[in-house]
Parts: structure tokens; sequence; C-alpha cells
């Protein structure tokens, strides 16, 4: 599991209208990170920059599933999400079962 150290997110219209697509709010997706999240390298989906995935759960308890990169900026480390979505029941109980420490 990755230690993400950031200081804000960056956003535009493109990525919040491909994470709003599924229904999460750019709201769901900041306070996400005031809650425990895991975190972990997306290897397989890369495109010559490093992302991760987060899984966490929002203030009501949803569960989310957000690919983000980090973008440097005036010497900031910002979160740079790139797809959300709120994850299936079963999506959350094969993830816990793969991952009992997380």
């Amino acid at each position: 599991m990755e230690n993400v150290q950031f200081s804000g997110f960056q956003w535009d219209e493109g990525n919040r209208a491909k994470c709003q697509k599924h229904g999460v709010t750019v709201e769901a997706i900041e306070l996400l990170f005031l809650h425990p999240v895991a975190i972990l390298p997306y290897e397989s989906h890369s495109q010559g920059e490093r992302r991760f995935r987060a899984i966490g759960k929002t203030g009501d308890g949803r569960s989310v599933f957000l690919v983000f990169t980090l973008r440097q900026h005036e010497g900031d480390t910002l979160i740079r999400p790139i797809s959300a979505r709120y994850m299936h029941k079963k999506e959350v109980e094969a993830f816990e079962k793969e991952n009992p420490d997380v």
C-alpha cells in the first residue's frame, strides 16, 4: 500500500466530468481522503505517468474506487483524479478478502 502526501487537488472540466459521469461528486472525492483510504499502484493502466487506485468510503459509507495521478504545481503535490465510481457490494467484499490488512 502506498503512502501519498499531497496538498490539494487538480481539477478541470475534463476530469471533473469524467468522475461525475458515474455519479461521484468532486466533494465526495475530496472528502474521501479525510477518512482511511487504501492507495495501491495502478500500473496496468499507466500511460506514461504513474497512476494509483484509491479505495475508501464516503462520509455516508459508500465505497468509492478512484484512479488518480500526482501532479506537481508550484512546488505542491496535487492529486489529479482521472476517474471515480461507486463500488458494488461484491467488489467491496472481494477487495476486503484479497486485502485483509487494509
